[in-house]
């Protein structure tokens, strides 16, 4: 199983439900950073592979379980768990379905035959549930118009991060500093811009490579990061090479130290095309890390333009290479927006907020299964 953003805080979730109200189980693969991030955490563990699309063995043992547990309530995210859990909770007539939805199955990097058969696999099992969490309102907009889905079920919670794991100065923000640019060959004065992901197309980093030309006639000394693994990597590192960048180019490759990485990054930019609630947005502001992002549905519900971050087109280099120089020359300016930002994430983007939200839901529908 991957460990994205959506991973993480389905994980996160797992962890803080209330013990005494909740006997938490979960079912999935039982190798990988997920179940290693849920394990004694007070949670069963069922073993479940669910890596197979198509697998009808995985539901009737979904459906066993369910039974044989006494289930009250399923809440699957992903699709592939979705479509699986979805089905099962129907088979064992389960009376409380819940999805967490953090990016529409039409929006997946995946070749088009298989995106049109989780669309109709999604599609089918949509009407065994009885809420979707989803963690936008674009995404609360896309359930409700293009899913057909009744807004009575669809529930917007933000996602939340530990916000108190990230530290914004001192020796400790220091000492992940220099660890991280030591690594790297970088001098602690030299400026740093950062972009952090997977290297796929919805990412749009090839366009923050086309950007850091124009970003040099300002700053020759500044380098460039990207941060993360993917299908693209040879296309953007040949990309640099042309563009006659690939010496201010380095590309680290996936990176579990993001903490790390975002104390030793200047600016953090985010130059995606589609993007549901990306969890490293959330974790840049909680460092009081300035940020140039595009002005895409699921980045202007977390950043304001001018006040917590800059916001530009997506695909249009010369704006965001124009912003990168902005804050790279206006330091107080990217210094203000950075703590705005935190004080942001503090107020509405902690974990205890996401999951008190979550249990909301729970209880609401386990009141309204009493009647």
């Amino acid at each position: 199983m991957e460990f994205g953003g959506g991973e993480r805080v389905f994980a996160q979730m797992i962890k803080s439900l209330c013990r005494e109200r909740y006997k938490v189980m979960v079912a999935c693969l039982l190798t990988g950073t997920f179940i290693e991030k849920v394990k004694g955490s007070g949670v069963q563990v069922k073993s479940i592979d669910m890596r197979n699309r198509f697998n009808p063995r995985v539901i009737l043992q979904l459906a066993n379980l369910m039974k044989r547990e006494k289930i009250d309530i399923v809440h699957s995210q992903g699709a592939r768990a979705d479509f699986f859990a979805r089905i099962a909770a129907k088979l064992a007539k389960i009376p409380i379905v819940v999805s967490t939805v953090t990016m529409p199955v039409e929006g997946f990097d995946v070749n088009p035959v298989v995106r049109l058969i989780y669309i109709i696999l999604n599609r089918f099992s949509e009407h065994f549930v009885n809420r979707f969490i989803v963690v936008s309102e674009a995404l609360k907009r896309i359930m409700i118009k293009k899913h057909g889905i009744d807004p009575q079920k669809v529930v917007r919670i933000y996602n939340g991060i530990e916000i108190d794991e990230y530290c914004i100065e001192g020796e400790k923000a220091m000492c992940r500093k220099s660890r991280f640019r030591e690594e790297l060959g970088l001098e602690n004065d030299t400026q740093v811009i950062g972009a952090i992901g997977r290297l796929v197309w919805q990412k749009g980093f090839e366009y923050f490579i086309e950007a850091i030309p124009n970003v040099l006639k300002e700053f020759p000394e500044a380098m460039f990061v990207i941060v993360g693994e993917g299908p693209l990597e040879n296309k953007l590192k040949v990309k640099s090479k042309k563009l006659k960048v690939d010496d201010k180019v380095i590309f680290t490759g996936f990176r579990s130290d993001i903490k790390e990485v975002l104390a030793s990054i200047d600016i953090l930019v985010m130059p995606s095309l589609l993007e549901g609630f990306p969890m490293i947005t959330l974790e840049a502001m909680a460092m009081a890390k300035p940020i140039v992002a595009t002005d895409i549905e699921g980045i202007m519900e977390t950043l304001k333009n001018g006040i917590t971050g800059l916001l530009v087109p997506p695909k249009d280099t010369s704006a965001l290479a124009k912003a990168i120089v902005d804050l790279l020359i206006h330091g107080d300016k990217a210094h203000q927006m950075g703590k705005a930002a935190r004080r942001i994430v503090e107020e509405r983007f902690g974990v205890d907020i996401m999951v008190q939200k979550v249990e909301e839901v729970y209880e609401e529908l386990l009141q309204l299964n009493t009647f």
